[in-house]
């Protein structure tokens, strides 16, 4: 069974076939360190599942706003932090994370790929846009995530 490893320290996300890795990719976490609070901008850790799928039939590099995604030449979000590409969007399985989903918890692809490898998102989990296109095919909704410091 497939699975999804974060390891926030190394800022590295690892799909697994049981425990057995398949793919490794550089991530970015959030720049405001670690946690579940409402508005916080940080990234939770903890046990997860993928809750949904959202952009798999749109090209790479679209823009989403509210999980819909943007045609050409529609205004783009006022926000530096564009949700691009794909979108698996998380659910805690713990009381501590339970949360996730109504805080908007993804990993997505971004415009900064430039700081894959360091933590710069608000929150979520960003890739390179052709590394989260290639994880959206690997994975199924009901895939175990696991975020970890």
């Amino acid at each position: 069974m497939k699975n999804i490893h974060v390891s926030i320290r190394d800022q590295r996300l690892t799909l697994k076939e049981d425990e057995t890795p398949i793919r490794t990719y550089p991530v970015s976490t959030s720049r405001f360190g670690v946690g579940t609070e409402p508005g916080s901008m940080k990234t939770p850790t903890g046990r997860f599942t993928v809750a949904a799928k959202i952009g798999g039939d749109t090209p790479s590099g679209t823009v989403f706003q509210s999980r819909v995604a943007l045609k050409p030449g529609d205004p783009l979000p006022s926000t530096e932090d564009l949700v691009m590409s794909r979108i698996l969007w998380l659910d805690g399985l713990e009381e501590h994370n339970g949360n996730t989903r109504d805080r908007f918890i993804y990993i997505h692809g971004t415009k900064h790929e430039d700081k894959i490898g360091t933590p710069a998102s608000h929150g979520c989990v960003r890739m390179r846009n052709v590394d989260v296109v290639e994880l959206f095919t690997l994975v199924d909704e009901g895939t175990q995530v696991l975020i970890e410091e």
